[in-house]
């Protein structure tokens, strides 16, 4: 079993920076792809990007250019470096982890962007 633990959200003013943290622990040699969903009030939970094993990328376009995910192998943890951030972006970002079987994802970390 795969257990995921988010840290890093908060308030930023519009034009700034936060860099999300999605910690993996339990059965993470079975984890092929992880990810990052968002959901604002009153919307549906939607992909903001996904990383594969070997390397292949998706990102939803609104956060093309601006948005950076990775995954550090070592230890165990993948990122999203988010810049440039919008009023728009605000949201509690979910860190996901696919196995052949399954999709865990993580507690859930607030971004607000507001001045």
């Amino acid at each position: 079993q795969v257990e995921l633990v988010e840290s890093g959200g908060g308030l930023v003013q519009p034009g700034g920076s936060l860099r999300l943290s999605c910690a993996a622990s339990g059965s993470i040699a079975v984890i092929y792809a992880m990810g990052w969903y968002r959901q604002a009030p009153g919307k549906e939970r939607e992909l903001v990007a996904t990383i594969f094993d070997g390397g292949s990328i998706n990102y939803a376009d609104s956060v093309k250019g601006r948005f950076t995910i990775s995954r550090n192998y070592y230890k165990n943890t993948t990122y999203l470096q988010m810049n440039s951030l919008k009023p728009e972006d605000t949201a509690v970002y979910y860190c996901n982890a696919d196995s052949p079987w399954s999709r865990v994802w993580g507690q859930g970390a607030q971004v607000t962007v507001s001045s």
